[in-house]
């Protein structure tokens, strides 16, 4: 008998949450339930100038009101620099990690850019400095740490998107691990998180798709187990527009004023294909409903525009 699931909500507190973020909290959370599994919150605070503590508050306050819980303390990466450095030290005893002092401007000007994420392919204009160059440039620029991709392909099943191929050195290239502010990078935060947490499924946007397969490298790498992903669609406004943080009238604290708990969830569930009409309904509930078979693969609307916007 396989153990029961482990899955995570894991969002970054730059802003308040809007309906896309809580769509993906929503299936994270209905997916691990209706398993029998557990649920974890991960603050993804690494940016500490641009993820206030007050703003970590507002989210933790957003999901209760939803009435999420989850079965540990939230984990707050900003607290766990020591973790990170462990491993970092570990991918640069390997041979596998190098400065990079290209600024920006510099790498998009060195290359097209990669159409899947719209950013530079690295060219590995710094892979192979000598210490003296190193030493030399070092003096008028802190270098950002990059984690060596081979060119081989990485290949994964998609628990909801199905196959999914990507060349590390040809579709991305050499990825930053830790910044040239000192703050460690996503990828290899996001990989040691769900390892020591014990996460066996990923829930998350379409969007980050194209950083799973570097994600399942550093996983090998460092001897981790790569758990199950489910990429989701994005939820769009009932006009077809992306949501984002800017657009605080979808917010959580403005829809809260017009709207119950319920009929937030209600609505996302039905955009998500759990409801067939939107109507409230309780967490309890929809992980009764809750089946994969019904979300589809395509961006989701909302069903309405809510009453205040």
């Amino acid at each position: 008998m396989s153990a029961p699931a482990v899955g995570r909500f894991a969002p970054t507190p730059s802003g308040r949450l809007h309906l896309g973020n809580l769509l993906c909290c929503l299936l994270a959370y209905l997916s691990a339930r209706s398993q029998g599994g557990r649920f974890l919150l991960r603050i993804e605070d690494l940016d500490v100038p641009r993820c206030p503590k007050r703003l970590s508050d507002a989210c933790i306050e957003d999901l209760t009101f939803l009435g999420f819980d989850w079965d540990e303390p939230p984990l707050y990466q900003s607290a766990r620099t020591d973790v990170y450095q462990a491993h970092f030290d570990r991918l640069r005893e390997m041979g596998l990690v190098y400065p990079c002092f290209c600024t920006r401007a510099q790498l998009h000007a060195a290359q097209a850019p990669n159409l899947g994420e719209r950013e530079p392919v690295y060219n590995r204009a710094c892979a192979h400095l000598t210490p003296a160059e190193i030493a030399e440039r070092s003096r008028t620029r802190r270098p950002a740490m990059r984690l060596r991709v081979p060119d081989a392909e990485v290949a994964f099943e998609d628990a909801h998107f199905g196959a999914i191929r990507e060349n590390l050195a040809r579709d991305c290239g050499d990825v930053i691990i830790r910044r040239s502010d000192g703050l460690f990078g996503y990828q290899l935060a996001v990989v040691v998180d769900d390892a020591l947490s014990g996460v066996t499924e990923v829930v998350r946007g379409r969007d980050i798709l194209a950083s799973t397969p570097r994600q399942i490298y550093l996983q090998r790498t460092l001897g981790f187990d790569t758990p199950v992903y489910r990429h989701i669609p994005l939820l769009m406004d009932a006009q077809g527009r992306r949501l984002a943080k800017r657009d605080r009238d979808l917010g959580l604290p403005a829809l809260s004023r017009t709207m119950s708990p319920e009929q937030i969830l209600g609505m996302l569930a039905c955009a998500a294909g759990i409801l067939d009409e939107n109507r409230p309904a309780t967490l309890d509930e929809l992980t009764k409903r809750f089946d994969w078979r019904r979300v589809p693969r395509d961006d989701l609307r909302l069903p309405c525009t809510p009453k205040h916007a």
